[in-house]
């Protein structure tokens, strides 16, 4: 089976996952946040996955570990950690 994947996509989830076996900068309700590489990254933590990815609700709890990412570009990307949603300039 191929993957139908950008080798840069590849590229972001190799150092999203390396990225998300470093120690966190903190966690909130539903994310365990990490500095990595190519922006802040919120792991998804909560048992079930969401429909869609939550970013507003990101926005609101990364608040809370002092990161103001409102005015920050947005992508998701699934790792083998889980969903992962990446905040960037």
């Amino acid at each position: 089976m191929l993957l139908d994947m950008s080798s840069s996509s590849l590229t972001i989830n190799a150092l999203l996952q390396e990225a998300l076996n470093e120690p966190d900068v903190g966690t909130t309700a539903r994310f365990r946040w990490h500095a990595t590489p190519v922006g802040i990254a919120a792991l998804w933590i909560e048992s079930t996955p969401p429909s869609t990815p939550p970013f507003e609700d990101a926005v609101q709890e990364g608040l809370k570990v002092g990161l103001d990412l409102s005015r920050e570009e947005r992508e998701f990307h699934q790792v083998q950690q889980g969903l992962v949603l990446l905040f960037h300039s």
